[in-house]
């Protein structure tokens, strides 16, 4: 399958081969990439990735965002976008919903919370700040609303997938 892939506001043509056996041939431009991969959960990933010249291992951590998809390897988030699905949104003028759900990108601890059961959020208003591999992420609400449950606590540590703030929308 052929891809154009946009990370970090860079677009790479992608070729990638499926075999049967949990490996991947990738050409990402001019390079062949081999890879051996295991789904450790629906969030991570572990790879063994080979060049032709070395081999490494590296555990990948991806999350769905509301413009593609957050993927964490060796603590640097990479924001990765299907160029093809870019263009078709910008046609049609309209943005993907964003998610409704408040979960980590990937495990971390809970270094604050700057809401309590009862506010009353505005979209985009900081509700939970995680830390994972020394760097902090302030997850935000997705609408309007208030808050009806908060699942974590200060210094919990918590894991993509784990809803941590609980927002009844408005209306």
């Amino acid at each position: 399958m052929e891809y154009k892939l946009r990370v970090a506001q860079m677009d790479f043509p992608v070729e990638v081969e499926v075999n049967e056996d949990l490996q991947l041939n990738i050409m990402l431009g001019d390079k062949k990439y081999i890879v051996d991969y295991t789904v450790v959960s629906d969030f991570c990933i572990h790879m063994t990735v080979e060049n032709g010249i070395r081999s490494g291992n590296v555990n990948a951590f991806v999350a769905d965002g509301p413009d593609g998809k957050t993927v964490v390897i060796n603590g640097r988030s990479y924001m990765v976008q299907d160029h093809d699905s870019l263009a078709q949104v910008v046609q049609k003028g309209r943005r993907p919903n964003l998610p409704d759900k408040i979960t980590p990108p990937m495990p971390a601890v809970v270094v604050s919370i700057p809401v309590a059961m009862g506010d009353r959020v505005k979209k985009g208003q900081a509700v939970i700040v995680v830390s994972a591999m020394k760097m902090e992420t302030t997850l935000c609400a997705p609408f309007d609303g208030t808050v009806i449950k908060i699942n974590a606590g200060v210094n919990d540590k918590v894991a993509p997938g784990q809803i941590l703030v609980e927002i009844e929308k408005d209306g």
